[in-house]
């Protein structure tokens, strides 16, 4: 039996392209299952690229307003609403204080879930976990001078 070497998808015999991912067939098997493992790595790091692919508006920003106002949009991570007081003219910490915004609503949900026996114990850290992931990913796209839309919830406007 032959696995593709990238995706790990068995391939017929005969086939010079993986029909998963279009991988190259090596004529050899696959040897041993840490092949396999190293390709669901991939596999799995494909998925979180995919995760991060999202809507990056950067290029209808002024880059100007970007340079001056980046330590804004990173604190709009940390308190949102200093960027809101500090830099309301500014469009690149407001899209980034949005961003913020939605950071500490879904913080808010984990809190009012996390009231719920047993449930509620077990979402709210998850929940917890990804709000701090999703921060990081905003304060290094804000320090990078992007405005990229933060996955899961990044399309939500609530300032506009």
């Amino acid at each position: 039996m032959t696995y593709c070497s990238k995706c790990a998808t068995t391939l017929e015999d005969g086939l010079k392209f993986c029909p998963a991912c279009g991988e190259a067939v090596i004529a050899e098997p696959a040897a041993c299952s840490v092949d396999t493992a190293s390709s669901n790595e991939d596999a799995v790091g494909e998925k979180l690229k995919q995760l991060n692919n999202t809507k990056d508006e950067t290029e209808g920003f002024d880059k100007a307003d970007i340079e001056k106002n980046k330590i804004m949009a990173v604190l709009a991570y940390i308190i949102f609403l200093i960027p809101l007081i500090a830099a309301k003219e500014s469009p690149f910490a407001r899209f980034h204080t949005n961003q913020g915004l939605l950071l500490v609503i879904a913080a808010v949900i984990s809190s009012v879930i996390a009231a719920i026996p047993v449930i509620g114990w077990i979402i709210a850290p998850v929940i917890g976990i990804a709000v701090t992931v999703l921060a990081v990913i905003g304060i290094l796209n804000a320090l990078n001078g992007k405005a990229k839309e933060l996955p899961l919830i990044g399309k939500f406007r609530i300032l506009k």
